[in-house]
């Protein structure tokens, strides 16, 4: 006990240590009674493990349980030395021996469960793609099988003391006690073994996780709490690292790009100690558990990004570099191990022949989409520690995919990522047969109508406008458009990490919304509606309602002011945006304008609201040529045939190119459509 009490003390200091050498991020201390809050509520609620039902309710019990086990593996030092003995004062209450008895039954059973799951899930298992697959088996089995030894000596000890006449409490506070009392010897001796038992397996948990110090399927135990408690957005009910990218810092402060200097300032993030602190947290706090794996469109189609696996790589990376990074600085590092400056050579991104401790094709393959980030029951960050080391690649080493390029040089150039004209911006409205308005400082409005380059350069987007605009005017609201005032909102920039021109698109328009004095605006595209909601603010947008297309039709069909009389026939099914659903929660009023348009309701795919499948267009990919594995967005059309609808429904330019592409790529019947053009097919019908 001495031994594992010192190594684990060694442990935490030394994992605090390496944690402390991330960069500070002083966002982390503010509301701390609203992370407070949040964290109880997650971690005692356990609000994220329970969307995965049957996992969650059995993790339930079996962190009790753990918990719990701290008072019987204390009881046991009394229990072996006096077979008599039990802890001081609640030792002899039967409502106490009652709770165990309940927590240790359903503690056994839920390890049990998901002992059946890993093995069930097992990497090894001929179909399908694990989502353990790359964690550590060995540490998972042993820390499970602990768990099944100690609760089974907890029972054992309580049935010897059945046995010898020394139970505290009657039959109904300790049943199962009780009745392993009626068939084991009365020995006392036997009690006191495996009281020692009980401790001994007890101590070579704490000492085996305390001489590893990367064995988060049992750091997870502890460290959870404090990551939870200092998630970036706390009061976003779940996803905390979704919605918003991280703005771009250096020294714990935002980088002003006027000002800043490649030489001294940190632009993105290069090497591992360049991560907050936060995010060395985050890797310390990995379970290996998968579930962001089993979730990933880029795992999902035969890429080689598994979020889970980054995280390991990173937290592996860390924890062998930190011996060379918690020297002396002013030493030559010659006493320092030969395994760790070796790992300090190595370059953060890199190929194999390079021996880089992320690969490129690993860092290119997400399309942000978030699905890694709503799943995590731990609140790890993965998205923004991907666009951080973006960051890097784009801004300094230019280092990152060729097409993307294009599309930067585009948004640079003429302000959309198309390369499009800008005077050709208000095209899509001459087809149209009333006159919209003109944003300016003297014109008056009550919504400002956010076309997008999507609506307003490609031509199938064109009719999504045409159909908001159209709902927009029969509906009596008074909106404008800033036609060629408007420019590209910069999120493809900025998710592909090229922060300095995100920076640049978003002041212009930040002018020129708080010129026209813009208080409300309605976007079609998710991906603007993210920008203008979530992020302009951090640059001096505030004060402006934003809302998406399909939450302002919504409203109007409530409240009468737009009719569906004709409802559309066949069957339909919705396909949920990563930017609207998964990042704003915005799941029930795109599905509220298909019921009430359609004879039969929504046929939904298996994979649908917050885990709904991405179309593979996020995180600027909509530029960047798919060369590994199944395309995504074949993937996702795939899930929607099956479901036998003759309509797929869309509420987002990108996802509408991507999912019509892929229907034509099957050469299927199948008709792809944004919601705002099934609704207004609904009440075009029912006119003269």
């Amino acid at each position: 006990t001495v031994v594992a009490v010192v190594l684990a003390v060694r442990a935490v200091w030394r994992m605090v240590a390496v944690i402390r050498l991330g960069q500070p991020d002083p966002s982390r201390f503010v509301g701390k009674s609203v992370r407070l809050r949040r964290m109880l509520a997650e971690t005692f609620g356990h609000t994220r493990m329970l969307k995965w039902s049957v996992v969650g309710a059995a993790h339930w019990f079996v962190m009790v349980a753990f918990i719990v086990l701290s008072l019987l593996v204390l009881e046991a030092y009394f229990e072996v030395v006096d077979p008599h003995a039990g802890l001081p004062i609640v030792g002899g209450w039967a409502v106490y021996g009652l709770a165990t008895e309940v927590i240790g039954v359903f503690g056994l059973a839920g390890i049990a469960v998901l002992i059946t799951i890993r093995l069930v899930n097992r990497p090894t298992r001929p179909a399908g793609r694990s989502r353990f697959t790359g964690s550590t088996m060995w540490q998972g089995y042993f820390v499970e099988w602990v768990i099944v030894a100690v609760l089974v000596c907890g029972f054992v000890i309580r049935g010897f003391k059945t046995a010898t006449g020394h139970m505290p409490w009657p039959a109904w506070a300790a049943p199962v006690s009780h009745a392993l009392g009626d068939l084991l010897p009365a020995s006392e001796a036997g009690l006191s073994i495996v009281a020692a038992v009980k401790i001994v397996v007890s101590m070579t948990w704490l000492i085996t996780i305390a001489t590893n110090l990367t064995m988060g399927v049992a750091w997870h135990r502890f460290a959870a709490f404090v990551n939870i408690f200092f998630k970036r957005d706390p009061a976003r009910p779940a996803g905390s690292g979704l919605g918003a990218v991280k703005p771009m810092t250096s020294g714990g402060k935002l980088l002003d790009f006027e000002e800043a200097d490649p030489d001294k300032d940190q632009f993105g993030v290069a090497a591992v100690e360049q991560f907050s602190w936060k995010g060395l947290l985050d890797f310390t706090t990995c379970t290996e558990c998968g579930r962001c794996q089993s979730q990933c469109p880029a795992w999902n189609t035969g890429k080689p990004l598994s979020p889970k696996l980054l995280i390991l790589s990173l937290r592996d990376h860390a924890y062998a570099k930190a011996p060379y990074l918690l020297a002396d600085t002013n030493s030559d590092h010659s006493t320092v191990d030969a395994l760790a400056l070796a790992e300090a050579q190595r370059p953060l991104i890199g190929g194999a022949d390079e021996q880089g401790v992320i690969d490129p094709d690993v860092l290119w393959s997400c399309t942000t989409c978030g699905a890694c980030v709503e799943q995590c029951p731990v609140d790890i960050e993965h998205v923004d520690h991907i666009v951080d080391m973006r960051r890097y690649q784009v801004l300094i080493e230019s280092a990152f995919p060729s097409e993307a390029g294009v599309m930067l040089r585009n948004l640079e150039n003429k302000g959309n990522p198309w390369g499009a004209p800008p005077n050709t911006r208000e095209d899509w409205t001459k087809t149209l047969d009333f006159d919209i308005k003109r944003a300016d400082a003297e014109t008056k409005f009550e919504y400002l109508y956010w076309v997008g380059c999507a609506a307003a350069f490609e031509d199938r987007a064109k009719k999504t406008a045409r159909a908001v605009a159209t709902l927009l005017h029969q509906a009596g609201v008074d909106f404008a458009i800033l036609g060629e005032g408007e420019t590209c909102t910069g999120d493809p920039a900025r998710r592909l990490g090229n922060e300095f021109v995100f920076q640049m698109l978003a002041a212009q328009n930040v002018e020129t919304l708080t010129e026209a004095n813009v208080t409300k605006i309605v976007a079609s595209c998710p991906h603007c509606f993210n920008t203008l909601a979530n992020e302009y603010p951090q640059l001096g947008l505030t004060n402006v309602h934003v809302v998406h297309h399909t939450q302002l039709l919504a409203d109007l069909v409530t409240t009468g002011k737009l009719t569906p009389v004709q409802p559309l026939p066949g069957t339909i099914t919705y396909h949920d945006p990563c930017y609207l659903g998964r990042h704003n929660r915005v799941f029930t009023p795109p599905r509220q304008l298909l019921t009430t348009t359609t004879a039969t309701g929504i046929t939904e795919m298996p994979r649908n609201q917050e885990r709904s499948f991405c179309c593979g267009a996020g995180g600027a990919r909509m530029w960047m040529e798919e060369r590994i594995g199944k395309r995504i967005n074949t993937e996702r059309v795939d899930e929607a045939l099956h479901t036998g609808a003759t309509t797929i429904a869309v509420s987002c330019p990108f996802c509408h190119t991507m999912i019509n592409d892929g229907v034509t790529g099957k050469g299927a019947g199948v008709e792809v459509v944004d919601v705002a053009s099934v609704l207004l097919r609904t009440i075009q019908k029912g006119q003269p």
